[in-house]
């Protein structure tokens, strides 16, 4: 199915409000993190963070783009979205243990 720009723009919101939620979840877990893995948490957290950073960014950057660079920041929104799913994966992995 192909979207239009504002359904996009609507699933990239929805987007961004489940990457915060998701992002203050995992913020609430940060006292069950003991020892060693304390380490690797707070370095996934900052990473998630930046990566939830850049994807506002992407948001903004999908809000205000024009007709000739709608796909490319669609393409960009997208792999930022990604990215921000392996670190929650990679997050996930200290819990799992």
């Amino acid at each position: 199915m192909i979207m239009t720009k504002e359904q996009f723009k609507a699933n990239a919101s929805k987007t961004i409000d489940e990457v915060s939620a998701k992002l203050n979840e995992v913020k609430a877990k940060k006292e069950a993190v003991k020892g060693d893995a304390k380490e690797k948490y707070e370095r996934i957290l900052k990473g998630l963070e930046d990566r939830k950073d850049a994807l506002e960014e992407k948001y903004d950057d999908l809000e205000n783009a024009a007709e000739h660079n709608w796909e490319e920041v669609k393409t960009s929104f997208s792999a930022a979205s990604e990215s921000f799913k392996k670190g929650l994966e990679e997050l996930g992995s200290i819990f799992s243990k």
